[in-house]
């Protein structure tokens, strides 16, 4: 799992930068989420890296 907080603002940002942090469920700064660690959200992340801190985060609990 990781935990991914939004940083920066998306206001001057290209579309598909803007289009990423959505997907990601990210909304306002500080806003974070947690998701498991998968090949295509650590692409999201990669394209919006300047934008974000990502966080490794222990297993969920059940």
């Amino acid at each position: 799992m990781i935990r991914i907080t939004l940083r920066k603002g998306t206001n001057q940002e290209k579309p598909n930068h803007i289009a990423n942090i959505k997907a990601l469920g990210l909304r306002k700064i500080g806003s974070s989420v947690e998701m498991n660690d998968t090949p295509q959200i650590r692409g999201m992340i990669k394209k919006v890296q300047h934008l974000v801190k990502v966080e490794e985060i222990g297993e969920v609990q059940a």
